[in-house]
């Protein structure tokens, strides 16, 4: 038996954030009933087809907004997914202040979700407000209150760096505030200006400017060390955790393993095949109620493509790829493939070959230095 992980996608939004490009939609409310009866639909055809093989390891609900969706959906949503794995497992679900009532957090509670990931994003309301968000820094404080008196033992917070505005102390100071909270795990990362958004077409329009390189590294190292500080491990580039608070879901990613996703636009990849669904609701609906799967496109990746993916995912990670889970994927050693350019990381500072002694017996590993992690994008490019 396969281990797998699940990622279900909610594309419901009260209103879409200044810098978001995910599969997202705002003013679609009267979509929510038909879209979990799909998502519900969804998942008994992708696993009757699977059969038996795979064993759930981790659900994330993610959006969107998951907790936007009104109570009764939720809730069937909820229902259908408790009867569907086990209890120990680690189930996320995504949750915007604004969004989270108390009835909404018990009944998360009640039906296993045993992981919540809030997107705060900035403690400054005028920044939440140029970023777009619909909720407050007090809604933050009102909702992680009430969610820590339900027995919520596993939050991450969502913070960003680098925005438009955004001065370097404050953001210290944010973060320490936060620290003081103490959630088990924080996201923390800069604000990328992605094309197909409301900052994307200012900053094409000449409208808005980029925070400066030096003032954004500068945030970068300060999150880093003030993250440290605390008691915060780092254990993927823009991830810290408390000691084994680290995020499951997201390491199966990071670490290239396989996973279903269930919704409009979400992705897999099984069997070295990677493909998605329908990004339109309506389309997406309309192919589950048709009782076909919702499949938009697929590829099956090369050896090459396999074995690239699994580099540029893995070195993500502070403890970087075990040389000899390369050797048993492939069936090949990773110097035959990528010496000259691991070779070639190890002369610059940028890479390191060591024995992780963490875990039983001896388990080779190539991670990046703290200078090669400071430029990882550049060296990404090295193994595509």
């Amino acid at each position: 038996m396969r281990d797998i992980g699940i990622y279900i996608h909610i594309p419901f939004c009260m209103a879409k954030c200044n810098y978001c490009d995910f599969n997202s939609y705002s003013n679609m409310e009267y979509m929510e009933g038909p879209y979990v009866d799909a998502l519900i639909k969804e998942m008994k055809q992708r696993f009757s087809k699977l059969g038996d093989q795979y064993n759930i390891k981790s659900i994330y609900i993610g959006g969107g907004t998951p907790t936007y969706l009104n109570y009764e959906d939720l809730k069937k949503l909820l229902i259908f997914l408790k009867d569907f794995y086990k209890d120990n497992i680690e189930c996320t679900c995504e949750a915007n202040p604004g969004t989270l009532s108390y009835e909404k957090l018990l009944l998360l509670k009640e039906y296993g979700v045993n992981r919540l990931s809030i997107g705060l994003q900035s403690l400054d309301n005028n920044m939440l407000k140029y970023l777009g968000r619909i909720h407050s820094f007090e809604d933050f404080m009102e909702n992680y209150k009430t969610a820590r008196e339900l027995g919520f033992k596993n939050i991450n917070v969502d913070l960003m760096s680098s925005i438009q505005g955004q001065a370097i102390d404050d953001f210290a100071n944010g973060l320490k505030f936060i620290c003081g909270l103490n959630p088990e795990h924080i996201s923390c990362y800069g604000l990328i200006i992605e094309e197909n958004t409301v900052f994307g077409r200012q900053y094409k329009s000449g409208k808005l400017q980029m925070i400066d390189e030096d003032t954004d590294y500068k945030m970068y190292k300060t999150a880093i060390n003030i993250l440290k500080d605390k008691g915060y491990t780092r254990y993927e580039i823009s991830n810290y955790a408390k000691t084994g608070f680290e995020s499951s879901h997201n390491i199966i990613y990071w670490k290239t393993k396989e996973y279903i996703g269930l919704g409009a636009g979400a992705h897999s990849y099984i069997d070295g095949l990677r493909f998605s669904n329908e990004l339109s609701i309506k389309k997406y609906i309309e192919k589950i109620e048709k009782g076909s799967l919702p499949t938009c496109f697929e590829e099956k990746l090369s050896t090459k493509e396999k074995m690239a993916e699994f580099m540029f995912m893995g070195l993500r990670m502070m403890e970087g790829v075990e040389l000899l889970d390369f050797k048993n994927r492939f069936e090949i050693d990773i110097m035959s493939v990528y010496g000259k350019q691991i070779e070639e990381l190890i002369k610059k500072d940028l890479a390191v070959i060591y024995n992780n002694r963490e875990k039983e017996g001896e388990r080779l590993m190539l991670k990046l230095s703290d200078k090669g992690i400071d430029i990882s994008n550049r060296i990404f490019v090295e193994f595509i």
